[in-house]
């Protein structure tokens, strides 16, 4: 075998944002769009990297895999690069290698692009060198990419991401539980109620990597938040518990984390149930937590979510980190189309640039084939 092709889809989550991290519950579920990389085997031990994203193409060696080698790396490289330096600390045997990316997915729009490129960076390579892929193995997979992410790359993940876009299955939700990463697929069944969810991208970028970003800053509060309670974590609280954290904002931090792990067994139930439109309010409500209690919104995500519930969806709310990005709307298929509508006339209203739309359903997880 002398190259194989890996695809990763990205995700969208549909409710438990800043609990990945904070080990608590999550319910995402991947997206047709994805990303693609071909990795071929060399002779040698040099690295060639090149992305249809960008016009540069980075050449290296396997010795410029390490913590200090990065600092001289472009950043979008860092991504792919981090990988097979984890990969490495993993104990794979790596050849030089080319790879060639190519994505569907936008960047910073918080549909996990990177993760999808760290997994499908991942997939390719191992399969180069004959690692273990079945669905048992991806989990360990999975917190190599976040390995590679969070401590070559520099963006501070919590794992979610990379664990949805490896083990997801068509027409499921993945429940993470962050306690112990344990994984479930949860039937989500949107085809047979005639409903979708829009995406819509607000075109402003959500940054992960700078350490002043309000990403950073979100989870460095729930740190001491944790800290202050003798936690390793804030999602292993109780509610209770809010009341002896004396900064307001810690504990708002700690009360969104607690009241979005609620909200995902309460979806969950719901889900189950077929109760839509309790479904649509519990996204709401999680919206009004991430704006309110978590301070992750935007005044033009927060017109997005509002337009697109008076437009007609059952509940809407930002999806991902925050501080830009997407929100999801979750819409009966007939009213998409109006919604979309209705979010563009509003954003020109406001003066905003013009948002983009993708409608998607709960899509497969990565996939590789040999060359």
């Amino acid at each position: 075998m002398t190259s194989a092709t890996a695809r990763a889809p990205g995700r969208v989550n549909l409710i438990g944002d800043h609990t990945d991290y904070n080990g608590g519950l999550c319910l995402p579920f991947a997206i047709a769009p994805a990303t693609s990389t071909t990795a071929r085997s060399r002779g040698d031990d040099r690295l060639r990297i090149r992305s249809t994203a960008f016009p540069e193409v980075w050449s290296g060696h396997l010795a410029d895999l390490t913590l200090e080698g990065r600092e001289a790396m472009p950043d979008w490289v860092r991504y792919p690069a981090g990988v097979l330096w984890a990969a490495r600390e993993d104990g794979w045997l790596l050849p030089g290698v080319d790879l060639v990316i190519d994505s569907e997915l936008p960047l910073g729009a918080g549909l996990s692009s990177s993760a999808a490129l760290e997994c499908s960076v991942a997939l390719a390579v191992g399969t180069l060198v004959d690692r273990p892929l079945d669905p048992g193995s991806r989990h360990r997979l999975a917190e190599l990419c976040r390995r590679a992410e969070t401590e070559f790359a520099g963006a501070p993940t919590g794992g979610m991401d990379q664990l949805v876009s490896l083990l997801a299955k068509p027409d499921h939700a993945l429940l993470i539980d962050f306690t112990d990463t344990s994984v479930r697929p949860v039937p989500l069944a949107l085809r047979e109620a005639g409903l979708v969810v829009l995406v819509t991208d607000t075109g402003s970028a959500h940054q992960l990597v700078d350490a002043e970003s309000g990403y950073a800053q979100r989870r460095a509060e729930c740190e001491r938040a944790a800290a202050a309670l003798g936690l390793p974590r804030i999602g292993l609280a109780w509610p209770d518990d809010l009341s002896r954290l004396d900064d307001d904002v810690q504990q708002a931090r700690a009360r969104h984390v607690l009241s979005e792990n609620a909200r995902v067994e309460d979806t969950i139930t719901a889900v189950t149930a077929g109760d839509w439109e309790a479904v649509g309010r519990i996204l709401l409500s999680s919206h009004v937590s991430l704006r309110g209690d978590f301070a992750a919104s935007t005044p033009a995500l927060d017109l997005a979510v509002e337009t697109a519930v008076e437009a007609g969806a059952l509940g809407a709310r930002l999806t991902g980190g925050g501080f830009g990005g997407s929100t999801i709307a979750l819409v009966p298929e007939e009213r998409a189309s109006a919604v979309q509508t209705a979010i563009d006339t509003a954003f020109a209203a406001a003066g905003d640039p013009a948002p983009t739309h993708l409608v998607v359903l709960p899509s497969a997880g990565a996939s590789v084939r040999t060359t």
